[in-house]
C-alpha cells in the first residue's frame, strides 16, 4: 500500500509540472491534482479541509487584499505614474550609468507597486524611451527593467512574507528587515552582471541612439509631475518602516505602529485628499483590488494548500522531510534550485515557492534553518527564476515595450539571476 501511495505522489508531481509547463490555469491544476491524490489515497477530506482552512488565514487576507486594494487606487489616480516620472526625470543625462540605475530604480519602485508586470509597464513606459534615447540597445533596455522586478518581495503586501509571518509569529515588517540584506544583495549581483553584459555585448553606443531617434517621428508630450501625487504610493511604506523600527520611539511617532491594512487605508485616504478624486470611486477601486487579490493571489495559496494536502495524504511530504533531516546538505539546494527551475519553466515563481513553504518551511527548525531564511530563500529563488523566464508575463511586457523577442531580454537577465541563486544557496541557507 505504501508503494502505491508513493507512486501516486510521483505521478501527481510529474503531471502537475507538465500541466503547469503547458500553461494550464495554475489554481485548477493545483486543486485538481491535490484532490485527485487525496481521493486515490482514500483521504479526500484532507484536501477539502485544507481548502476550507486556507480560505480564512487572517494575516494573509488582511495584508495581501489591503495592499492590492491600495495598488488599484494608485493606478486609478495615476499616482504611481507620477512617482515613476518624478524619479526618472533627472536621469536622462546619465548615459551608460542609466542601465544599472534603471534596474535599481525599478527594484525600489516595485516595492511600492508590487505587481511585477504592473511595475514593468509603469516604469518601462517612461524609462525605456530614456534608455534608448541615451544609446542603450532595445533588448538591454528591456532587461534593465525586468532585472529589477523582484523588489516586490520586500513589499508589505507580498504573499511570501505574510505566509512566513503566519508560521513564525513575527510581523511582516520584521521579516522584510531580516531578508532584505539577502534580497538586496541578489539584486546587486543581477545589476553588476547585467552591466558587465552590456559592455560585453556592446549594448550601449551612439549607433543605438541614432537608430532610436530615426524611429521617432513625433516628440513625446511632457508630463507635469505633481509631487504630492508621487508621494502617495510611498505613504504606507514610510508608516510601516517607521512603525517597525526604533524610529517610532526616538521620533515620538508611536502612532505609526500599526498593521498593513491600516497603513494602506491611510495611503488611500491621503490620495483622496491630494487628488480630489471622488471618495466613492476610490472606495470602489480599493474593494475591486481586494477582490482581485483574493481571486488571483490568495487563490494560488489556497490551491497550493490543497495540492500539499494531497501530497501529505500519500506520505510523500513526511518522507521528504525525514530524508532532508538526515541529509541536511540537500536542503539549501532543494529550497533554491527547485523553485528557481519551476519559475523558469512556468513563468511564475509563486506556485512552486508557496507549495514549498506550505509543505516544508513549517519544519524549518527540524532541518536546521529558520523559517524566515528557508521560506524567503525559496520565495526569492522563485522570483529569480521568473525573472529568467521568457514566458513570464513581466518578460512579455518588457518585450512588448521594446519590440524585441523575450528570449533576447532573458539572455541578458539570466546570468545575473543564476549567480544570485548561487549566492542565496551558499550564504542565506
Amino acid at each position: 500500500m505504501e508503494d502505491l501511495k508513493y507512486l501516486v505522489a510521483i505521478v501527481g508531481l510529474v503531471a502537475t509540472i507538465y500541466l503547469l509547463i503547458k500553461k494550464y490555469e495554475t489554481r485548477t491544476v493545483l486543486i485538481g491534482m491535490g484532490l485527485l491524490m487525496a481521493i486515490l489515497t482514500l483521504n479526500p477530506m484532507g484536501a477539502l479541509d485544507a481548502f476550507a482552512k486556507s480560505m480564512t488565514t487572517g494575516g494573509l487576507i488582511m495584508a495581501i487584499c489591503s495592499s492590492m486594494g491600495f495598488a488599484y487606487v494608485m493606478k486609478f489616480t495615476k499616482c504611481d505614474s507620477h512617482l515613476v516620472h518624478l524619479l526618472t526625470k533627472p536621469m536622462s543625462g546619465l548615459k551608460f550609468l542609466l542601465i544599472p540605475i534603471a534596474t535599481i530604480l525599478t527594484f525600489f519602485i516595485n516595492i511600492a507597486i508590487p505587481s511585477a508586470a504592473g511595475c514593468a509597464a509603469a516604469v518601462g513606459a517612461t524609462l525605456i524611451p530614456v534608455l534608448r534615447g541615451a544609446g542603450v540597445r532595445p533588448a538591454m533596455a528591456g532587461a534593465s527593467i525586468l532585472a529589477g522586478t523582484f523588489g516586490s518581495l520586500m513589499s508589505p503586501g507580498s504573499s511570501h512574507p505574510a505566509m512566513i509571518s503566519e508560521m513564525s509569529g513575527l510581523t511582516v515588517t520584521e521579516i522584510n528587515f531580516m531578508h532584505a540584506p539577502y534580497t538586496m544583495t541578489a539584486a546587486a549581483i543581477g545589476v553588476v552582471l547585467l552591466t558587465l553584459l552590456a559592455l560585453f555585448l556592446k549594448d550601449y553606443g551612439e549607433e543605438h541612439r541614432q537608430a532610436y531617434l530615426a524611429e521617432q517621428s513625433t516628440a513625446e508630450g511632457k508630463t507635469n509631475v505633481n509631487v504630492l501625487y508621487a508621494l502617495a504610493p510611498l505613504i504606507p511604506l514610510i508608516i510601516l518602516i517607521i512603525g517597525g523600527t526604533s524610529l517610532q520611539k526616538t521620533a515620538g511617532l508611536e502612532w505609526t505602529k500599526m498593521g498593513v491594512p491600516q497603513a494602506m487605508l491611510i495611503g488611500a485616504i491621503y490620495s483622496i485628499i491630494v487628488t480630489r478624486v471622488s471618495p466613492v470611486k476610490i472606495t470602489e477601486e480599493f474593494f475591486n483590488g481586494m477582490g482581485n487579490s483574493y481571486a488571483n493571489v490568495l487563490g494560488i495559496i489556497i490551491a497550493a494548500s490543497v495540492f500539499v494536502a494531497g501530497l501529505n495524504a500519500t506520505g510523500a511530504v513526511n518522507s521528504a522531510i525525514e530524508f532532508l533531516k538526515h541529509s541536511n546538505e540537500y536542503v539549501r539546494w532543494g529550497a533554491t534550485i527547485g523553485p528557481f527551475l519551476m519559475g523558469v519553466i512556468t513563468g511564475s515563481g509563486d506556485a512552486a515557492a508557496i507549495a514549498f513553504n506550505t509543505a516544508v518551511t513549517p519544519h524549518a527548525a527540524e532541518l536546521g534553518y529558520t523559517q524566515v531564511n528557508l521560506g524567503m530563500g525559496a520565495a526569492i529563488a522563485g522570483a529569480l527564476g521568473r525573472t529568467a523566464s521568457p514566458i513570464a508575463g513581466v518578460a512579455i511586457v518588457c518585450a512588448g515595450l521594446t519590440m524585441v523577442s523575450p528570449v533576447e531580454i532573458i539572455k541578458r537577465t539570466a546570468p545575473g539571476m543564476i549567480f544570485a541563486l548561487l549566492f542565496l544557496a551558499l550564504f542565506m541557507l
